[in-house]
């Protein structure tokens, strides 16, 4: 996608719709199917990081390694693309759920008491 096009989310969802139906894949799409795909590409993200420190993933991802900053772009839309395909199939819009989990998490994390903390809500003091 080049930068003049849309980059909203449900921008890029019609784009990812339009793909898969395109090639008639929308069978093989269930709900199931997807979520497993979804964290099937999640494990190749996670793979990126195998073996590295962080100070050596950074280094390869921030630096001069264009192939290794390539990867983690590519493995980041493989999970957009199943989150947005999830996101179709669930009939939800991903982005006014996300706003409403961010409003949920501001409750149980309210800034006075979670700033700086790693505490889980049911720890904080």
């Amino acid at each position: 996608m080049n930068s003049t096009k849309e980059s909203s989310l449900a921008a890029l969802q019609r784009e990812v719709l339009a793909f898969r139906n395109e090639r008639d894949w929308k069978q093989f799409h269930s709900l199931r199917h997807l979520i497993v795909s979804l964290n099937l590409e999640a494990s190749e993200l996670l793979e990126l990081t195998q073996w590295k420190s962080d100070a050596e993933l950074e280094a390869a991802i921030l630096g001069d390694d264009g192939a290794a900053h390539e990867a983690l772009r590519d493995e980041c839309a493989d999970v957009l693309a199943y989150l947005l395909l999830i996101a179709d199939a669930g009939n939800m819009d991903l982005a006014a759920a996300l706003r409403e989990k961010l409003e949920k998490n501001a409750q149980k994390y309210p800034v006075e008491k979670s700033r700086g903390s790693k505490e889980k809500y049911t720890q904080l003091k």
